[in-house]
């Protein structure tokens, strides 16, 4: 097969761009989070709106991907903060407690072993609706997450 010159720097983009837009895996790697643990009794505590929030780590994954794990309890009746969305999805996993989960206007009422998931700018809110305090897991990936 016989290829021209003009036709060679014409197929250039198509090879170039995906090495541009992808970064390279070693220097992704390089900057990732390592492998750890974290202790609960270490765990820094803000107290934000009556709500306490234990950051557990937040950084990036070999991938590329943002990652960004908290843990919030709040006491009855309380919400750290209104309904709002963002680019990255998060997961919230219940430990304890009752909490409404409103996704995009609907709410779902989830208690100890649940899980939500929002999707990428959709609105979503959360809240305690029980009479003890509710605690649990925030799971945040995505674009943003670690900031």
């Amino acid at each position: 097969m016989c290829v021209t010159r003009r036709e060679l720097i014409s197929m250039l983009p198509v090879v170039l761009i995906p090495a541009i837009l992808r970064p390279d895996a070693s220097a992704a790697q390089e900057s990732a989070m390592p492998s750890s643990t974290y202790p609960f009794e270490k765990l820094p505590v803000r107290t934000p709106n009556s709500a306490q929030i234990r950051e557990v780590l937040k950084g990036k994954l070999a991938t590329g991907e943002s990652l960004e794990v908290h843990e919030t309890t709040l006491p009855p009746d309380g919400a750290p903060h209104p309904p709002h969305h963002h680019v990255h999805s998060e997961m919230w996993l219940i430990r304890e407690g009752t909490v409404e989960l409103t996704i995009s206007g609907t709410s779902y009422r989830l208690g100890p072993g649940s899980v939500g998931f929002v999707h990428s700018n959709d609105e979503h809110g959360i809240k305690n609706v029980g009479t003890t305090p509710a605690t649990y897991f925030v799971v945040a990936v995505g674009p943003g997450a670690s900031q």
